[in-house]
């Protein structure tokens, strides 16, 4: 008796040890909650950072999405990219829909925006490009009738393997639940280079693929050098969509896991699965 509660005492001590060494999660704000600095602006039809209608703006600390300038639509997609790419982590939003589209917005657009991931950089994009080639984590809301899922997946200029085989349709639902209303959602994606994408809602599962790569349509007006058919995407920009419906944005936040895993450098993080060593730095922790 004494032994084996010797050995379970040892267990816990090694498991509490373990847990100890485990790094604190450092997420990062890509919206500062003040501007839009960090941040690149491309809409269909108009140059890299004219920012038309004053379509992305920033009201009570949340980024948002608005249509108030606008007469009509008129097909101009938008997207907000921030500046840095990257190929190992986990991006969050936390979002909701409100108001109504403008005139011109289509009605699969309604209560829709996106998070693009593994994306060209805005500066690659065409005047009159739709979508940058990426992989579409799209957000919908319920429109009070009937389910809508959410943190689907759509594909402009790609294609993924679902399910064990390459599979080109342009969207894939998710298993979540409908949100209608104005309620806020917490939107996660885990990132892992050019092998494995999943999306939460609210904590919870609801999808998953593999080798996000280049191919097919559902893309307009991009310059062919950026589409090599077949190429895996391995890292990219994130961008945030305006489709036609007013959306805010009030948190977007991202956890890197990819840097320095050498347990001897100070800046060590338990939670990387991606080894960047030269990132690693050494001397005394502070």
């Amino acid at each position: 008796m004494k032994l084996a509660f010797s050995i379970l005492l040892s267990f816990i001590t090694l498991a509490a040890t373990a847990q100890k060494k485990q790094s604190k999660e450092e997420w990062q704000q890509l919206f500062n909650g003040k501007d839009l600095s960090g941040w690149d602006i491309k809409i269909r039809g108009h140059e890299l950072n004219e920012n038309y209608g004053n379509t992305f703006r920033v009201e009570d600390g949340k980024m948002v999405v608005r249509y108030d300038q606008y007469d009509d639509f008129k097909f101009q997609y938008g997207h907000i990219f921030y500046k840095k790419p990257f190929s190992y982590y986990r991006v969050a939003v936390e979002y909701r829909f409100v108001g109504e589209q403008p005139k011109g917005g289509e009605g699969w657009a309604k209560r829709n925006s996106g998070i693009m991931v593994h994306g060209q950089p805005a500066a690659t994009m065409g005047k009159d490009q739709d979508f940058p080639i990426s992989i579409e984590v799209q957000l919908l809301g319920g429109l009070d009738k009937g389910e809508r899922t959410t943190c689907n997946l759509c594909t402009p200029g790609t294609h993924v393997v679902y399910e064990g085989k390459l599979d080109t349709r342009h969207c894939i639902n998710s298993t979540s639940k409908t949100y209608n209303g104005d309620q806020w959602v917490r939107a996660e994606v885990l990132v892992l280079g050019d092998s494995l994408i999943r999306h939460y809602i609210n904590g919870e599962q609801v999808l998953e693929y593999q080798k996000p790569q280049i191919g097919g349509g559902v893309v307009s007006g991009f310059d062919p050098q950026f589409k090599v058919d077949g190429k895996l995407l391995a890292e990219g920009s994130i961008s945030l969509q305006s489709e036609s419906h007013p959306v805010e944005f009030r948190k977007v936040e991202i956890l890197d896991l990819k840097g320095c895993m050498d347990p001897k450098a100070t800046n060590f993080k338990s939670y990387y699965v991606k080894a960047d060593n030269t990132l690693c730095t050494y001397g005394k922790k502070k």
